[in-house]
């Protein structure tokens, strides 16, 4: 087989660093790639995501794009599932425990990982693995050896436990494990490269000296930003409801990015879309000129469904969004939903997820009590409220959610 060639290395690294937040360390890196130059050998890249949730997100790309970047420079990316961590939670941002899952939970939200990462990934070019691989096979002994390989006070350093002790927090001991667990990870792909959003870099370090301690050579770590949700305040979230899908239809995803609060429009052109240094430039001189920045939000908004739908969904998108939201009319066609009912009646937040409107009955319940949903253009104000069966209503939720609900029984 023949070896891999590569650009030379500054080219290389002039690629790497683009909207990169750290790099660490550097000079470890430069000595990566040069001997991957001369060897042939890519160097083996890896991220690791947890299906703690289904579908990905648009504050996923920023790392799954610094992926692309490696595989168009010729290095062996692996698209990690963490199909045994998500059990544990990730720990890392957070002032609570992460409530666990149950395996078949995190495999169901692991297919639509499969299915939707392939939207920025080469899937000629990726491997796909999952760290139960190698974790379910571990014995408590095994677990034993690696806690025994970093101490409490060490833990103890990162900011988000150091926090939570202070406070008197309830710390579980699972939560310790799980960096360990990432760190082994890295072990068991013997990766030269790990990526990982900013709030990742604990983690990402600890994975260094864990395969210093079996051998391996320490990985390069690699942290971009995150990006904050359409809230504008934390980070995109499934569970803060403030994400944008990659998967989403296009005019769910139009329309929430056409809600971002506009001192986020420059950074979702940046690590949202992945938009050129110069087409960065030239939006941030636009908004310094004093361009409307709704015009502005209307191209990111029409670039990111062309992205990751097509561009004949993003005319459609943003004629539906016009159509609702500027001519404030009713959309042409709203999708009929027969719903079978095993009883007289139904709470409307069970039918607003029987329908696909809604991911959760809790999330239905929510959006009521927050007044988000109406029935034939009347709000409800009731979480508790039913209807019967051999009704026909036009439901609203949200601002971009409709559905006439044909219930029967």
């Amino acid at each position: 087989m023949a070896a891999q060639t590569f650009p030379p290395v500054d080219e290389q690294l002039a690629k790497i660093r683009r909207d990169a937040d750290e790099i660490l360390p550097e000079d470890e890196l430069v000595a990566k790639l040069e001997r991957s130059l001369e060897s042939g050998r890519p160097l083996i890249v890896k991220c690791g995501y947890d299906p703690t949730r289904p579908d990905l997100h648009l504050g996923h790309t920023p790392t799954l794009r610094k992926l692309r970047d490696f595989q168009e420079l010729g290095h062996d990316v692996t698209f990690l599932i963490g199909s045994f961590t998500a059990l544990i939670g990730d720990p890392s941002g957070r002032s609570a425990t992460r409530p666990p899952l149950s395996r078949e939970e995190v495999d169901a939200n692991a297919e639509t990982f499969r299915d939707q990462v392939f939207r920025v990934l080469d899937p000629d070019l990726t491997t796909i693995r999952y760290n139960s691989e190698w974790l379910d096979e571990f014995k408590f002994e095994d677990v034993l050896k690696l806690a025994a390989k970093y101490t409490v006070a060490r833990m103890l350093e990162r900011d988000d436990f150091r926090k939570r002790f202070t406070a008197e927090t309830p710390i579980s001991i699972h939560e310790f494990l799980y960096p360990l667990a990432q760190g082994y990870d890295s072990v068991a792909l013997e990766a030269d490269v790990e990526l990982g959003g900013t709030d990742q870099k604990f983690n990402l370090l600890v994975a260094r000296d864990i395969q210093r301690e079996f051998g391996v050579e320490p990985q390069v770590i690699l942290t971009l930003p995150m990006l904050e949700g359409t809230d504008g305040v934390q980070k995109m979230s499934k569970s803060l409801d403030n994400y944008i899908g990659l998967t989403e239809p296009p005019e769910e995803v139009y329309g929430k990015t056409m809600s971002i609060p506009d001192e986020l429009i420059v950074k979702y052109f940046r690590y949202g879309l992945g938009a050129s240094p110069d087409d960065v430039a030239a939006v941030q001189k636009q908004l310094a000129a004093g361009a409307n920045p709704r015009d502005l939000k209307r191209e990111l908004a029409r670039s990111i469904v062309a992205t990751y739908h097509d561009a004949e969904a993003a005319e459609a998108a943003e004629a539906h969004f016009d159509k609702l939201f500027v001519h404030r009319e009713t959309p042409d066609e709203v999708p009929e939903i027969t719903i079978q009912l095993t009883e007289e009646d139904a709470p409307i937040a069970w039918l607003l997820k029987a329908a696909g409107l809604v991911s959760s009955t809790t999330e239905g319940q929510r959006l009521v009590v927050q007044g988000g949903v109406s029935i034939d253009d009347e709000r409800v104000e009731d979480p508790a409220h039913r209807l019967a069966a051999g009704s026909t209503v036009f439901v609203k939720v949200g601002k971009r959610r409709f559905a006439r609900l044909v219930l029967e029984r």
